[in-house]
């Protein structure tokens, strides 16, 4: 228990370091890379997000890195899908056990934007040429069950994001605990994500050209100069949260599983919000889902969130295939899908 203590009080330091916890207004569009927020695995977005504690399968990779010290096998997980506005996001990743040494994964991320036509105040209706975005995230983890009770990880991560001919990019890190408690087989989860360096928009498309003293008569007008963009931090997200399978000491039935989840949330780009999720499973085959996204945000996007799972084993590996409609506010609904190969 005292290295479980002094895991709490190494996070709680990184986080008034950074200042999370004294912001009073939202600072909303405020960091760089605000696709690091994008949830992974329909099972966790079903559950309303509601998953530091629930982190159990290859999705830790994301959520929290120290739930791949409990993973029982090998793991690959993929997900795609249309993102709002015409947004494609596709995400990979692998974890892999070590005998005696832990847990290790592997992740891939990546949005892209649909190419446009770009215009100018010459050609309003596009001039041809072709604009394109799209931002990446590599990563690699470690989990490891220091007991049969209390596991820890981490994530070292690159992150790029490309604009046009214009590029930004940093490193980050995640950090995450986990702890089951001897009551009522309640779970802990806490885990800070993305803390790392700020990022710098540079590029070809922010050289100009000045004209350094516009007074000088003759002077040349030409000279080659680079706009000098901010720098901008990354979206950090702190998330503690607890979680308990009802049914395993409430009820002691084997066939029916029914797992109630709540995380608390502090991003430094927004205020404080509530994710909770539940979910049934019968007979580890059938699950189905449901949570409520970002409660008590004001002007919140997020709204209720449904889901279900299908688990089988075929050809040798046992198979996680999951569903998720999330409800993203004024942008309507977004179907996600995602599928877990055990092996």
């Amino acid at each position: 228990m005292k290295f479980v203590r002094n895991i709490v009080i190494l996070l709680s330091i990184i986080i008034t370091h950074n200042n999370l916890f004294s912001q009073s207004i939202s600072r909303v569009g405020t960091t760089a890379a605000p696709f690091l927020k994008i949830g992974v695995g329909a099972r966790a977005l079903a559950m309303g997000e509601a998953f530091v504690t629930q982190a159990n399968d290859a999705t830790a990779l994301y959520w929290n890195p120290a739930g791949l010290g409990v993973i029982a096998h090998n793991q690959f997980i993929f997900t795609h899908y249309d993102y709002i506005a015409d947004l494609d996001f596709d995400y990979a990743g692998i974890a892999l056990q070590l005998p005696l040494i832990g847990t290790v994964g592997l992740q891939f991320s990546y949005l892209g934007a649909p190419d446009i036509e770009r215009t100018t105040l010459e050609s309003q209706d596009g001039n041809g040429e072709m604009v394109s975005a799209a931002f990446y995230t590599a990563g690699i983890s470690y989990g490891r069950a220091l007991t049969d009770r209390f596991s820890i990880g981490g994530t070292a991560k690159y992150i790029r994001e490309n604009l046009w001919h214009s590029s930004a990019s940093g490193m980050a890190l995640d950090i995450g605990v986990l702890y089951t408690t001897i009551f009522k087989n309640i779970n802990i989860g806490m885990s800070i994500s993305n803390f790392g360096t700020s990022m710098q928009m540079s590029g070809r498309d922010l050289l100009i050209q000045h004209d350094i003293d516009p007074s000088t008569a003759g002077n040349n007008e030409t000279i080659n100069a680079n706009l000098a963009t901010d720098h901008f931090p990354l979206p950090i997200l702190f998330r503690v949260g607890l979680s308990s399978n009802l049914t395993k000491d409430f009820l002691g039935v084997s066939m029916h599983d029914l797992i109630i989840a709540v995380d608390a949330v502090h991003p430094n780009d927004n205020k404080e919000y509530l994710n909770i999720g539940a979910e049934y499973i019968f007979n580890h085959m059938i699950a189905l889902r449901t949570g409520y996204r970002q409660l008590f945000l004001e002007y919140a996007e997020g709204g209720p969130t449904f889901g279900f799972g299908l688990h089988f084993t075929t050809g040798g590996f046992s198979v996680n295939m999951d569903y998720a409609a999330i409800d993203y506010g004024r942008f309507d609904y977004v179907n996600k899908y995602s599928l877990i190969l055990m092996f």
